[in-house]
């Protein structure tokens, strides 16, 4: 317990920093992912084709990997001087909007063909088509992969430690550099992570119930 009382603001700086990463990744993953899955589903071959290779390259390059390229190549080459909080977001937003992508993606499938065609009857576009009459109603069906996949973003966020960024597997490391029992440590920022997840599992929970249909 002292290990946690006398290094409290450390502890909440390195979960408020978990937060925000967390946050602004899933934010990210969320915009990308949708629009990455509307590629994947269009109608024009060289979209399709971008969709396919990016969720292809992201879901099958290390997380590891994508974070030494955000910190070492895309500083060098396109934005000198991001800051590591902007560089670990990109890397955590774009490998999860992959995984996001294939939800919608899924969802977008479990909507009845007759319905994309009504729209068009109707003269929709293909876009108006998508976040009017298909996205809306393959919602449902994406909640609880998504919940998945944002538990699984906030444990990965804790690479983002190891690149100069202030969250819970940072203060971890700190700590016990400098002596401290490792097993309490860990266990605090096991807690903080319980939180977390819980905190995601019950919110997507309770979109599932509002959402849900009665049978």
């Amino acid at each position: 317990m002292n290990v946690l009382l006398d290094h409290l603001p450390q502890f909440r700086e390195g979960f408020l920093g978990t937060l925000s990463i967390t946050a602004a990744s899933a934010a990210l993953a969320l915009v990308l992912g949708v629009v990455i899955a509307g590629f994947r589903v269009s109608p024009i071959p060289p979209l399709r084709a971008f969709g396919t290779a990016w969720v292809t390259l992201l879901r099958n390059t290390p997380l590891t990997l994508l974070f030494l390229i955000a910190f070492f190549v895309v500083p060098q080459i396109f934005f000198p001087g991001t800051s590591p909080f902007v560089l670990a977001m990109g890397a955590l937003g774009c490998y999860t909007s992959s995984f996001v992508c294939e939800a919608v993606r899924s969802g977008i499938n479990t909507v009845p063909l007759g319905q994309a065609e009504a729209a068009r009857s109707l003269g929709m576009t293909f876009f108006q088509t998508l976040r009017l009459i298909v996205l809306p109603q393959a919602t449902r069906s994406v909640i609880p992969p998504m919940s998945s996949i944002f538990i699984a973003l906030t444990k990965n966020s804790a690479i983002a430690g190891a690149f100069s960024n202030t969250e819970l597997f940072n203060v971890s490391k700190l700590l016990s550099d400098k002596g401290f029992a490792i097993g309490w440590i860990f266990l605090w920022i096991a807690l903080c992570y319980l939180v977390i997840t819980f905190a995601i599992s019950g919110l997507f929970r309770l979109l599932e119930n509002r959402l849900e249909v009665a049978r």
